[in-house]
């Protein structure tokens, strides 16, 4: 995700706003302030270091929902057929600073998602089929969910016990699923796009994103970092990626967008219904679906990459010269990283008016406010490299917890500014200088990037500190070596979640040292590490007052 003094999105916390030229979402109650410190990211921006991604994110964590009570011919510590005792499911991924979200005992492998959109109303039918795997005996399950409404519930077809309880769906099957067993759920439920409850792990002062963007003509989502199960009840959490299918039906004078390919679009009378998969498994916080009047622009990237990209019609024009720039942006990634884009399709879609001040990494389609697309290339295309690098490191390569966040934004911070340097917008050392400098402050405000105070920092704390990690290291051990951490790292983890000992465990093994002490100082130091080749760098002086 990607957000700071840049026109068209509106600024988050600690930001500068003097040039956000982003309309702002009406009709809705006015905001808590926004934090600000004396290392604000502005204060980087007006000195013309590279503008941080910057994210309000959770703080605060709740504690799990209560296990559910067996009901029907299910009793707890009754055995299936094959000797196993049947249990709960855990209420919780075990995540450190969101604790209230994911679920365990079982691993999904698909969402197939339907919303009957109609103007007027910001109520939507809706039902999700989830297809899962158990990985224990189970009686019992939940889900995360924090939809307006659930009418029904059924596993493996057969109606089952269901409460709510906070944000989880806690399910009671009428016969207890085996371990290992194939499993599908379904849920009859409706959504309210006007919801706009914050995160649990949000303190109640905390500025919070929207997750549903109405708009004039449809809608747009933003589920990072726990907001997702807003749209479909699921198992909410990065280290739980699952192919999607979004299934829309709008009136015919409207478009319905989502992660993914366009398989079918199907008018009956004045409906239309659109359907969009994913080939490959994607996080839950990284899908987008969206419904607007939007105009359509495709290309071909390297090796004959389908592009396409969704943008308000209204502003198509002023925005069209930017998403050509697109295919150029994935050659340009592809030979930086030494690895194919690794989706089926790419494109960006352009929401009209504003997107919560934010850019998001939506998994094959990076979503961005229209009227940001319409910036010059030096205001915007580093920020669409920041997000197409999320592609690899953060959506293809998952994290495995939120403390583990850095290998998402701190890999799309460091290409952005080599992406940066290479178009020469910025010059390296100059704003490698200005981060160093910066991180003092962020980390006494924020944490080490790995091992961060509150939840209300994941998205922003381990941006900095992540970036000056990798430029650190690869001026330890030269280029080759660090592209060949890289590589071995993405290859090694594409589908899947990682971790930050994951990253070491690879740093040390493809370069024959033992970088441990040097990594683990800059992701879990309370203190600020020297700079590699630069031992005269030091903490800025406060300004005289």
């Amino acid at each position: 995700m990607f957000s700071a003094r840049m026109p068209g999105l509106r600024p988050r916390p600690g930001a500068d706003n003097t040039r956000s030229r982003a309309p702002q979402p009406s009709g809705r109650s006015p905001r808590p302030p926004r934090r600000r410190t004396r290392g604000s990211l502005s204060a980087l921006a007006a000195t013309g270091a590279l503008t941080l991604a910057v994210s309000a994110c959770a703080a605060a964590a709740q504690t799990g929902d209560t296990a559910a009570t067996a009901r029907g011919d299910v009793r707890a510590g009754a055995s299936t057929p094959d000797g196993r005792t049947p249990r709960p499911g855990a209420h919780s991924a075990g995540d450190p600073l969101f604790t209230y979200l994911g679920n365990g005992g079982y691993d999904v492998a698909s969402y197939y998602i339907r919303y009957d959109y109609r103007p007027g109303t910001t109520k939507m039918n809706s039902s999700v089929r989830i297809t899962a795997t158990a990985k224990q005996a189970l009686s019992g399950f939940s889900l995360d969910s924090k939809v307006d409404r659930v009418d029904s519930v059924s596993v493996q077809g057969e109606r089952a016990a269901f409460t709510v309880s906070g944000e989880k769906l806690v399910i009671t099957p009428r016969h207890a699923l085996r371990e290992g067993e194939s499993f599908r759920v379904d849920v009859s439920y409706r959504v309210d796009r006007a919801d706009d409850t914050r995160s649990p792990s949000y303190p109640p002062t905390a500025h919070y994103l929207q997750a549903w963007l109405e708009k004039d003509d449809g809608f747009a989502v933003m589920g990072q970092p726990d907001r997702a199960h807003m749209f479909f009840p699921g198992n909410d959490h990065p280290s739980d990626k699952a192919r999607f299918t979004f299934r829309v039906t709008t009136p015919k004078n409207l478009q319905a967008v989502a992660s993914g390919t366009l398989r079918s679009r199907k008018t009956t009378g004045d409906r239309t219904t659109y359907t969009y998969t994913t080939r490959d498994p994607i996080p839950t916080h990284v899908a987008q679906v969206a419904v607007g009047r939007f105009t359509k622009v495709t290309a071909r990237g390297p090796h004959g990459l389908p592009i396409r990209s969704y943008l308000a019609t209204a502003r198509y024009k002023a925005a069209k010269a930017r998403v050509d720039d697109i295919p150029d942006q994935v050659a340009w990634v592809e030979k930086e990283i030494g690895r194919r884009y690794p989706f089926e399709t790419y494109g960006v879609l352009g929401v009209p008016g504003d997107y919560d001040g934010v850019a998001l990494e939506s998994a094959t389609l990076s979503t961005f406010s229209v009227e940001g697309l319409t910036r010059p290339a030096e205001e915007i295309v580093p920020t669409m490299i920041h997000e197409l690098v999320h592609q690899y490191f953060g959506d293809a390569v998952s994290v495995r917890t939120w403390n583990d966040m850095w290998i998402s934004e701190g890999h799309a911070e460091y290409y952005q500014l080599l992406y940066s340097v290479a178009k020469g917008y910025r010059k390296l050392d100059e704003v490698l200088k200005q981060r160093y400098e910066f991180e003092f402050d962020k980390r006494v405000e924020s944490g080490p990037p790995a091992r961060l105070k509150t939840a209300q920092d994941v998205l922003t704390g381990g941006n900095n500190g992540g970036l000056l990690m990798l430029a650190g290291l690869r001026q330890q051990v030269g280029d080759s070596v660090f592209k060949k951490i890289e590589q071995t790292f993405y290859d090694r983890y594409l589908g899947r979640s990682a971790t930050t000992k994951d990253y070491i465990d690879v740093a040390n093994r493809v370069s024959g040292r033992d970088l441990t002490s040097y990594i683990e100082g800059w992701l879990y130091g309370a203190q600020v590490p020297p700079m590699p080749g630069h031992p005269d760098w030091k903490r800025a002086a406060a300004p005289a007052s």
